[in-house]
């Protein structure tokens, strides 16, 4: 009986060891947003550039290397140092202080928003894309990514948008 029961159990594991599976379906991926609908001048046109070829990096407290992780700043810090030879301040509130403020009405893609998303104001910082649209990292969900300023979360922290950008002449 016992090698009746043994027989048994080695044949179904073998049989179910050659039966195959459903390939698991991928998630489509997210379509990056088109670059013809940005309208920004040529630094801003590169930040853009820079910052989408970030999507997707892990979020780290603190980070600054995309290997690594970035924080909201450190992808900012980043983003301008690469796209455009700029060093920023590291924290979000001293990107606010070092930038100038914009009317909603007159950002411009590769402007910053920022948001009070603790107790502080201009806690947070994302890049401007242009269509009310912005990218950032997220300490939720963990990785960068792009959200509407009507975002039900951002839109009631909304503290302003700045721009390190020169003025038109």
């Amino acid at each position: 009986m016992i090698k009746f029961t043994i027989t048994l159990l080695c044949g179904l594991f073998i049989l179910t060891g050659c039966t195959s599976t459903k390939p698991a379906k991928n998630k489509p991926a997210k379509p990056i947003p088109s670059l013809s609908n940005i309208k920004a001048d040529g630094a801003g046109r590169e930040v853009v550039m820079y910052a989408l070829g970030l999507l997707e990096t892990q979020y780290q407290f603190g980070g600054t290397n995309p290997e690594a992780g970035l924080d909201c700043s450190g992808l900012v810090l980043l983003v301008y140092k690469n796209a455009l030879g700029v060093t920023l301040p590291r924290t979000a509130a001293a990107m606010a202080a070092a930038s100038r403020p914009v009317s909603q009405s007159e950002m411009q893609a590769g402007d910053l928003v920022f948001f009070k998303t603790t107790d502080r104001s201009f806690s947070h910082v994302g890049i401007y894309l242009g269509d009310e649209k912005f990218i950032h990292a997220p300490s939720s969900n963990g990785r960068v990514r792009i959200e509407s300023l009507k975002n039900v979360y951002f839109a009631p922290r909304f503290e302003g948008a700045r721009t390190l950008m020169l003025a038109k002449q």
